[in-house]
């Protein structure tokens, strides 16, 4: 006891002292690190605020880039209403216009001005001066807000500007040929028609640095002029002073691609070029620091090194972002004496902080001393005195990478060894007792295994076989114990023994299917034989297992049987069509032959399925087949490839007219109606046709060209043939490209909606708007709904987009009901979307996501979607209408409309097609027909809207009929939501 406590004095002694000589070591560390890291800080702080200024930067070039792009954008959209508004203005009377002083004609109104040379103008031919100032009434508010200014210019020098300021001080003898914002847009200098920005120039009416988006406008592909919106530099700028000010010291810059210095916060343009004449570019302008100019040039030579531009600089930290629009740049830089300027009044904090983390680790560590050292040894002892009783050795001792956590490991290697030499004995008892058992069960699993065993030596004589075995053989076990294995095998497989032991010398195992028999029982069984090796590895004996396969063996040949016709027709199935076609194309390709390949489909065959039953059409396609193989040759292939489809090749056709002429007579053998379940039907098929090597010289390229022809003459009313052509396969191709930038354009939102005003004559009020789906690609330009609708129809991409439209259309409804709006939404539905049984759930979804009211939601349906299948129809129209919108029935009288089907669905609006509309007053017979759906409607106390209106005679025509709400051309064309605010028209 007395050594123990000496010995924890000493511990303690120890340890006290360590602790002295650790807190003195830990003080002059702490010092020494102290400075190092106010170095460090110092640094940090210099690459802590480059990380910023790249960050700012970037951040305000992405957003002016933006702005740019929304710019740019409605520039756009207000370029095309131009262009449509001036195309669409109708003749005038000859104008009569003052001639001033100066050889001008200029005019006024309070948004805009005018101005044209005298002896450019025609009276008789220019429509300018009127056309342009109710148009700039509506565009020129919108355009405002977000350019400097707005102006159409002519080819033949009118120009049209809002604010009026810039037409009514031009001098009368100004060439806009001349002017940059002008001749940027030409045809000779913009061949491809696309929106330009200009570079920075100096307008001398304005007085201002400007730069200019220019679009050129064309009508009937004729160049006509420009539409052109100004933004000045000023204003570009002034976010950007606002971001430098946030920390004091930053300053900011502007310059562009050729490294011209645009703007700075001294003004250097200004002074550089203190007296700009008309059109001057900013071109020449350099900073007056030497560090700033070279760092201009670098960033212009290589804009992609944007971490080793910014650190280039020695006083200063610097960083700058491209405007990608303008081929600009923006950069912020910051002295570095600024930065730094904080860190002195750190110094001696930190020098403080470290001497106090000292004094903590030095009173730490004689805590630490006892808990890692002392205690360690004393749970070390108790372990010892445990094992000294030979209590069990439940040990809790560390294993640290130091001396007493070696001497733990070692202290615990021991006691495990002890009690590794115990549990051996024991373990060694129970694996004898648990292999004695282990025997007696793997014996009674052989006796009564359900696959026959035999085991013999290692040159295949028998020494034991299972009873379930020599039930299989009916044969008793003194029979066959002492026999080679081959004894069993039937006398056509003896042959196989001599192999299967040479296999067994060579890899040890054989596995195979073996004919057995015994007396006149003969039957196949599947054999494995595996060795049985002794404890020092030789191959003493041989498990064999056999289990009976003859039904196996019975059903593969009933299947190689079915493998290669088809069970209904007897006629070749695909698997075995596709072998002779393989077989065709390998001897055409030798230059044996030439073969046609015919690919048939029979027409309206899902019809009489539906209507007589699937027993009928298994009828029809039998005789379909005994007709083909009637009127075709023996050495001709016919197959039918699943459902209704039929292929045939045709060997040894050259050309056209043989294939021709035996695809007529194959349609004349269809000719004959056919008796089904009591009725006569009548069958055609629709045929594609091609020829080869001639098309094509692959398998899948040939059975494509077949389907594509196939498909076209379905294409051209059924019943007919088709040849192969290469515009089928372009048509095919774009059909596919299409489909890919379809699904591109689903992901990056390319969608726009458009809407159209439906207008009540008898108050010229808007009561609400059809939506339309316009797709606009990255490079501005418009696909037609009738090119890609289609193929968004046939792929079911509609389904996604309809469901998009759906989102859209009620966010605006919301929109328009917050401003004030009460306004009705039109959507279109397309067969796909009204199909889909989740529809009504979706629009319940959508409907109380985005809170639209769906007392103001109508779905419009054409015909063809009701009458298919009607009572599936009336069940979704039931059910959108449980969700309280309205239906409306689309293209009114251009489908099949059964009126005893037209009171079943529940309904609230017809619209008349605009094909009986277009030619009122022109045509009697469509004023009749809408005057008879207008009658009906109302009789059936149905809204009636009358669309594609373009004429004040249409539109007094349907108000003498009660037809009260229109929409058409004549009130608006389809309109962004943004340009919805032009409209001369009240909304209720």
């Amino acid at each position: 006891m007395k050594e123990a406590n000496y010995q924890t004095t000493g511990l303690n002694s120890l340890s006290i002292k360590f602790s002295a000589l650790v807190f003195l070591l830990t003080v002059v560390a702490s010092t020494v690190i102290a400075f190092a890291m106010l170095a460090l800080q110092q640094d940090v702080l210099i690459e802590q605020e480059r990380l910023e200024l790249l960050q700012t930067t970037n951040r305000y070039a992405k957003q002016l880039d933006s702005e740019f792009w929304q710019k740019e954008k409605k520039a756009i959209s207000a370029n095309q209403v131009v262009s449509r508004f001036l195309a669409q203005q109708s003749k005038l009377p000859p104008l009569q216009l003052e001639k001033f002083a100066d050889g001008s004609i200029r005019s006024k109104d309070d948004l805009s001005a005018a101005f044209q040379k005298h002896s450019t103008f025609v009276a008789t031919k220019h429509r300018y001066f009127e056309q342009t100032e109710l148009l700039w009434q509506q565009l020129a508010p919108v355009l405002l807000e977000d350019f400097f200014n707005f102006y159409f210019i002519s080819k033949d020098g009118f120009i049209r500007i809002s604010p009026s300021d810039w037409a009514l001080e031009i001098p009368a003898d100004h060439q806009f040929s001349t002017d940059i914002f002008f001749d940027i847009a030409t045809p000779a200098n913009n061949p491809a028609r696309l929106p330009r920005w200009t570079p920075l120039y100096f307008d001398a009416i304005w007085q201002k640095w400007m730069t200019s988006l220019v679009i050129p406008v064309y009508i009937n592909d004729e160049f006509v002029g420009i539409t052109g919106t100004d933004v000045v530099l000023d204003e570009i700028f002034s976010n950007l002073g606002q971001i430098s000010q946030w920390e004091s010291g930053r300053e900011a810059m502007l310059f562009d691609g050729q490294g011209n210095l645009l703007h700075d916060s001294q003004n250097s343009l200004q002074q550089a070029i203190g007296n700009p004449v008309m059109n001057q570019l900013a071109v020449g302008v350099q900073s007056s620091n030497p560090q700033l100019a070279a760092f201009i040039k670098r960033v212009v030579s290589t804009p992609a090194e944007q971490q080793n531009n910014s650190k280039m600089l020695d006083d200063y930290v610097a960083s700058a972002a491209k405007i990608e629009r303008l081929d600009w740049f923006v950069a912020l830089y910051h002295h570095k004496d600024s930065v730094i300027q904080s860190l002195d009044d750190y110094r001696d904090n930190v020098v403080l902080l470290f001497l106090m983390v000292a004094l903590i680790v030095a009173l730490a560590l004689q805590f630490f001393i006892y808990k890692f050292v002392l205690k360690r040894l004393t749970r070390l002892a108790g372990a010892v005195q445990r094992l000294s009783y030979g209590e069990p050795a439940q040990l809790e001792l560390d294993q640290r990478p130091d001396e007493i956590g070696l001497l733990n490991r070692a202290f615990v290697r021991m006691s495990d060894e002890i009690h590794q030499l115990i549990s051996g004995l024991n373990t060694r008892i129970l694996e004898k007792e648990e292999a004695e058992r282990a025997t007696r069960k793997l014996s009674k699993a052989v006796a009564f295994s359900s696959s026959g065993i035999v085991i013999t030596d290692h040159q295949l004589v028998i020494e034991y076989v299972n009873p379930f075995l020599l039930e299989m053989i009916d044969a008793t076990a003194t029979a066959v114990i002492g026999q080679p294995l081959h004894i069993l095998f039937a006398q056509e497989m003896k042959f196989v023994g001599a192999d299967i032991l040479q296999s067994l010398q060579e890899r040890q195992h054989w596995r195979g299917d073996m004919l057995l028999q015994q007396g006149n029982k003969q039957f196949w069984a599947s054999l494995a034989i595996a060795p049985i090796r002794d404890d020092k590895g030789d191959v003493g004996n041989y498990v064999c297992a056999m289990q009976d396969i003859s039904f196996i063996k019975e059903s593969q040949r009933k299947m190689e049987q079915l493998a290669y016709y088809d069970v209904l027709t007897g006629l070749a199935n695909r698997s075995y069509f596709r072998d002779q076609l393989r077989k065709a194309i390998a001897m055409s390709s030798r230059g044996y032959y030439h073969f046609a390949l015919l690919y048939f489909d029979l027409d309206e065959f899902k019809r009489i399925n539906d209507t007589l039953g699937h027993d009928a059409g298994d009828e029809l396609l039998k005789e379909v087949a005994r007709r083909l193989i009637s009127r075709l040759r023996e050495e001709d292939t016919i197959a039918r490839l699943g459902g209704d489809e039929f292929a045939v090749i045709l060997s040894g056709i050259s050309d056209r007219k043989q294939a021709a002429s035996i695809a007529t007579n194959l349609q004349q053998a269809f000719a004959l109606p056919v008796k089904l379940a009591g009725h006569d039907v009548s069958i055609s098929a629709s045929i594609g046709i091609t020829i080869a090597p001639e098309d094509a010289d692959e398998e899948e390229l040939l059975l494509k060209h077949a389907d594509l022809a196939m498909y076209e003459a379905k294409a051209r009313g059924k019943n007919t043939f088709h040849f192969f052509s290469q515009d089928l396969n372009e048509a095919a191709n774009e059909r596919l490209q299409i489909e890919n930038q379809l699904r591109e354009a689903i992901r990056e939102q390319q969608f726009l909606l458009y809407y159209q005003p439906k207008i009540d004559i008898r108050t010229e009020k808007i009561i609400g708007y059809e939506t339309l789906l316009r797709w606009l690609r990255p490079d501005n330009t418009m696909v037609p709904p009738l090119r890609f609708i289609p193929v968004a129809e046939s792929t079911g991409l509609i389904v996604q987009i309809g469901e998009w439209i759906i989102w859209e259309a009620c966010r605006f409804l919301t929109r328009q009901h917050a401003r004030g709006h009460l306004i009705t939404v039109s959507i279109n539905l397309s067969a796909r979307q009204f199909t889909d049984q989740d529809l009504p759930a979706l629009v319940e979804r959508i409907v109380k996501r985005t809170g639209a009211s769906p007392a103001h939601l109508i779905f419009e349906i054409t015909e063809s979607m009701l009458m298919g299948d009607i009572d599936a129809a009336i069940v979704q129209l039931n059910e959108l209408k449980r969700l309280g919108l309205a239906l409306s029935i689309d293209d009114f009288g251009t489908g099949y409309s059964s009126l005893s089907y037209l009171k079943r669905f529940p309904v609230d609006e017809l619209k008349i097609d605009r094909s009986f509309v277009k030619d009122i007053p022109e045509d009697k017979n469509d004023m009749d027909i809408t005057a008879a759906i207008i009658a009906m409607a109302q009789k059936m106390d149905l809204r009636v809207v009358a669309e594609g209106v373009e004429t004040i005679e249409q539109v007094e025509f349907l108000k003498n009929n009660a037809c009260y709400l229109v929409q058409g051309y004549y009130y608006s064309m389809p309109l962004a939501e943004q340009e919805l605010t032009r409209l001369n028209f009240e909304t209720i």
